[in-house]
């Protein structure tokens, strides 16, 4: 890791161009901390990435997530690398408020902070989204609707009728169903049990109950997808309704592999901490300047800039033929 022994040893050796206030620094390998929101098997594929980016920008990168979702150890790790003397800090937030004072006396020190999932962070230098909210609502809706073939009644699962993420999509995907598919229609309003398998499951068979010729279920949280499943399972029929989701790779294989569920579709947390990690690099190199319109990152292409959030195009389809090329 660099410390503040560099600097030192520049101005005794009469060093007089520091570029302090571009982040400019020394030409040797660069120090940065993965920060997740916790130690999880969606956050391995945000590491895997973060080690891919060291070896292509020959960067020194380490991981460091919190044991589980609590925004106050984050804090603590944030501080700690902070003092450790790291050149830059990669954050999924889980609280975009407690973090922002620690980011603030990050950047004081001239530490790069790159958050994820968390737009328009303050405090942050940039802000990089693998996805762009209405294209992925839309990209879902369109895919149901191919499987579902266009037409009937389903039904929309969302964590709770507060995450804003998730309500967001859904709004997006009924409005493409309206302009694209008029054939097809909304059983009821969005039901708010996709973050808990056994409500989904429940919601599900009752929903199987009352409306027996629906086509399916679309579903914005990790849990809606494998709880519609199981109900698919327990009715016998697995391979007759379309299930499209939000949920990791893994966890979805086993119900990808039988049928109950369609696709699963969300993004690669690996793309975004490698593309952090190359933003981060552009800004200590000193070539903010040149994050702007038409900046191509290597192996992901060209993002939309908007201010200080990057945001790429490229929900990740899981399907049953390519479930075990992801570890996450």
């Amino acid at each position: 890791m660099k410390t503040r022994k560099n600097l030192a040893l520049a101005i005794l050796l009469g060093v007089s161009t520091l570029c302090t206030a571009s982040y400019t620094l020394a030409a040797e390998q660069y120090s940065m901390v993965g920060i997740p929101k916790l130690r999880s098997a969606w956050f391995n594929d945000y590491e895997t990435g973060l080690n891919k980016a060291g070896k292509d920008f020959d960067l020194k990168v380490y991981y460091q997530a919190p044991a589980s979702a609590d925004e106050a150890q984050q804090v603590r790790i944030i501080q700690d690398s902070i003092s450790q003397g790291n050149n830059a800090l990669l954050v999924v937030p889980n609280n975009a408020s407690s973090v922002e004072p620690v980011f603030n006396q990050a950047r004081k020190q001239n530490i790069v902070v790159i958050t994820h999932e968390s737009v328009n962070q303050p405090g942050a230098d940039y802000n990089v989204e693998m996805i762009e909210n209405e294209k992925f609502g839309n990209y879902m809706m369109d895919e149901f609707a191919k499987h579902a073939g266009g037409k009937g009644e389903f039904a929309i699962f969302v964590g709770s009728l507060t995450v804003p993420a998730h309500n967001v999509w859904a709004d997006a995907a009924l409005k493409q169903m309206k302009a694209k598919y008029p054939e097809m229609k909304l059983i009821a309003e969005r039901f708010p049990v996709s973050e808990d398998r056994n409500l989904a499951r429940q919601k599900t068979l009752e929903l199987l109950s009352t409306y027996p010729d629906m086509k399916g279920v679309l579903a914005f949280g990790s849990q809606g997808a494998p709880g519609a499943a199981q109900a698919l399972r327990e009715k016998g029929l697995v391979g007759k309704l379309t299930v499209i989701g939000t949920t990791s790779p893994k966890e979805s294989a086993a119900f990808l592999k039988d049928g109950s569920i369609t696709e699963s579709i969300l993004w690669s947390p690996g793309e975004a901490s490698y593309a952090m990690a190359y933003i981060a690099k552009m800004v200590l190199d000193g070539k903010r300047d040149q994050i702007k319109q038409g900046l191509e990152i290597p192996t992901l292409g060209v993002p939309e800039i908007n201010g200080e959030n990057i945001i790429f195009d490229k929900p990740l389809t899981v399907t049953k033929e390519n479930f075990s090329k992801y570890d996450f």
